[in-house]
């Protein structure tokens, strides 16, 4: 590993920004201070510049294994240190869906020496493997994660029994996609019956209602503040559903939850420009349903930030019916930078998404010395300019399905470098493509 140093950084770093230098040696920060005229191997002058913690992505689909003509996990990582994000957890509705110790183990062997980011993997819950979730390798697993009234049929889980068995015997944080599929069910055939397959896109929202989210998520809630276990909804997507979560910090909630960067940008507004291209699950909502979600997170009612970058080649999200279009858009890229359009704003600010991006994530993953700028963790961060414009574009879009819903988007910030354990991986626009350095992300449980 080389050694580096970053000087006249703006570091932004547990609620502050302080101008300082970084020292990063064998893949670690080994100093923060005033350090100019050390001999390493290469400097940086990021004057001018902020070096935020890099991002922990908490919910992608990299598609590997079985999926890979739409993702895998070299292709979907170089688009992540693109964006800034230096670590990620993969969710196991792959093929097949990650329901054993086995098909975890093989899921770190497809990332070993393939990832330019670092890694964890979830284990699928069903009522089939229970007895493997008691004892699961709490190394190997980041989290368990379990649909709840969801459409990934191979992992539903509904019945409260059976959750309440997941949240009392996981020695992990269990996660949750949480949408009421006979709702949806009923809807879909509503609409149906007036337009057919011809349903509008901008019905995805009625359909794949907020009311459907609240009912499965209400009821996962139930379960675990019943057995006062804790559990992590994943991918807020409406006002309504806020009522569930209470405000604070995360030292005191059993309850957490997690935002997109989608439901913070889009609105269902855009779908007339977008279509298929927009259509994600649970769906984007209204104007005042991304207002409320912005001041969510500002008030501690959601508590992290993750992409749940979900590709599908553009031949499946274009000139298909609403009910052929699959689910899910591209993320990972664009989601830091869409992040700071809020800063750009007056919204955010750069330590708050540092807080909702890093920090918030390692401590509610209990990642092991990473999220923070700290002398003595690994050196993941990421250099952005503030005053400098950045594109989004099909034609520059790393994920191999090669697309971007904010294409033709002027973002008003631009990654610069993202640095992963201690190396460039991404610099002045261009993915340095030496052996990926990626690690697997180890927890202090």
């Amino acid at each position: 590993m080389s050694s580096l140093l970053i000087v006249n950084a703006q570091l932004v770093n547990e609620g502050k920004i302080v101008e300082n230098d970084i020292y990063i040696n064998q893949g670690r920060i080994e100093a923060i201070g005033q350090l100019a005229g050390r001999n390493v191997d290469q400097v940086i002058d990021a004057r001018g510049r902020y070096v935020l913690p890099g991002m922990i992505d908490d919910q992608v689909h990299f598609r590997e294994p079985g999926l890979t003509n739409k993702g895998d996990l070299w292709t979907e990582t170089r688009a992540a240190v693109a964006g800034g994000i230096t670590s990620f957890m993969d969710m196991p509705n792959t093929i097949p869906a990650t329901l054993s110790n086995e098909l975890l183990v093989e899921k770190h062997q497809l990332a070993a020496g393939r990832t330019f980011a670092n890694y964890g993997f979830y284990l699928g819950a069903s009522s089939e493997n229970l007895e493997l979730i008691k004892s699961v390798d709490e190394q190997l697993a980041c989290g368990v994660n379990v649909f709840v009234g969801s459409s990934c049929a191979s992992k539903l889980v509904d019945d409260p029994e059976v959750l309440r068995e997941i949240l009392t015997s996981s020695p992990v944080l269990v996660t949750a996609h949480c949408e009421d599929m006979p709702l949806i069910a009923e809807n879909e055939e509503s609409y149906r019956s007036i337009y057919g397959d011809a349903v509008p896109f901008d019905l995805h929202g009625a359909i794949r209602s907020d009311e459907a989210c609240y009912i499965a998520a209400e009821r996962l809630i139930e379960v675990a503040k019943d057995c006062k276990a804790r559990v992590h909804i994943l991918h807020i997507s409406s006002a309504k559903e806020l009522e569930l979560f209470a405000a604070g910090g995360l030292a005191e909630k059993l309850i957490t939850a997690e935002v997109c960067p989608h439901y913070l940008h889009f609105s269902d507004e855009d779908y007339a420009s977008k279509q298929g291209l927009l259509k994600c699950n649970p769906a984007i909502r209204s104007v005042e349903d991304r207002a409320a979600l912005i001041q969510g997170l500002l008030d501690g009612h959601l508590d992290v930030i993750g992409s749940a970058h979900a590709p599908h080649l553009l031949a499946e999200k274009q000139g298909q019916t609403y009910f052929n279009t699959p689910a899910g858009m591209p993320m990972v890229q664009d989601a830091l930078l869409s992040l700071l359009e809020n800063y750009h704003d007056g919204i955010f600010s750069l330590e708050f998404i540092a807080e909702k991006t890093s920090h918030a994530v390692a401590q509610l993953f209990s990642i092991q010395e990473r999220g923070f700028i700290r002398e003595g963790y690994w050196a993941d961060l990421v250099l952005v300019d503030l005053q400098q414009e950045q594109s989004a574009t099909d034609a520059l879009a790393l994920a191999k399905c090669a697309w971007t819903p904010y294409d033709g988007y002027k973002f008003r910030s631009k990654i610069l470098s993202t640095i992963v354990n201690g190396e460039l991986v991404w610099h002045q626009g261009h993915c340095l493509e030496r052996s990926p350095v990626g690690q697997a992300l180890q927890f202090m449980r």
